[in-house]
């Protein structure tokens, strides 16, 4: 692959684009779960364990068969909600209120993300494949409510989770946002090919130490990933050294 470059003061971040390319983005694009937190904040494994814990009782299945079931319909359905409703007509407000039954005093308050994000120009949403609710409560403990527009989240979705295509020309129609204008990030590779395809600026969010791992995988011959444009550990990292292109 050509063209990929390694900011010089910020090394935890790859890139096949120059920085520069953010100047006229007005729309700023944010899942939320390991993307506006770190993955090692480990809230997400505590949504996993509810959702094993659902599936258990709905389906009156052993723990470990719960598990391998969720996965399966994670992996055939997008999430593992849209696969109990189609496949056992569980009530989705049910489902949604106890996933989300967690400890959220386990995320600390990030007031430079903050101050990065409410320095990014134009406006900026919450982009989420889990529930108002729960983005609301994260991103009140992040100390970062205040910077968003809107929450679009997996109800306003009609409960079809990313990265199906409809869901993201409903978030457009919501919106009313232009893709060549806008930005996006994400910790799911898979959940940035529309967005790319769109026209948005893609970034890919990994956990902390595993940089080095993506970018020989992203250096691989058949390019797997190219609907990513940036790749960074950091998001507020790199939020600074973006606003530093585009002022």
């Amino acid at each position: 692959m050509t063209g990929k470059r390694k900011l010089p003061h910020e090394g935890q971040h790859v890139h096949r684009r120059d920085l520069r390319v953010f100047k006229g983005v007005e729309a700023w694009v944010f899942d939320l779960d390991n993307t506006l937190y770190p993955h090692d904040a480990d809230l997400f494994s505590q949504i996993d364990e509810q959702i094993a814990r659902y599936v258990q009782r709905v389906l009156d299945v052993t723990r470990d068969e719960a598990m391998a079931h969720q996965k399966a319909l994670y992996h055939e359905f997008g999430t593992t909600l849209r696969g109990l409703m189609i496949n056992h007509n569980i009530d989705p407000d049910d489902y949604l209120r106890f996933v989300h039954d967690i400890d959220y005093s386990r995320l600390n308050a990030n007031p430079d993300l903050g101050r990065a994000i409410e320095a990014l120009p134009g406006k900026k949403f919450i982009f989420t494949n889990g529930d108002r609710p729960h983005a609301e409560r994260t991103a009140a403990a992040l100390g970062i409510s205040e910077h968003f527009e809107d929450i679009f989240d997996i109800v306003s979705a009609d409960l079809v989770p990313k990265p199906d295509r409809a869901t993201y020309d409903k978030f457009l129609g919501h919106t009313g946002i232009s893709p060549a204008r806008a930005a996006m990030f994400e910790d799911l590779p898979k959940n940035l090919s529309v967005p790319h395809h769109l026209g948005m600026c893609t970034t890919l969010i990994i956990p902390s130490g595993s940089r080095e791992v993506f970018e020989e995988t992203w250096d691989m011959e058949g390019e797997p990933y190219p609907h990513v444009d940036f790749v960074t550990e950091d998001l507020t990292g790199f939020l600074k050294a973006v606003l530093g292109a585009v002022s």
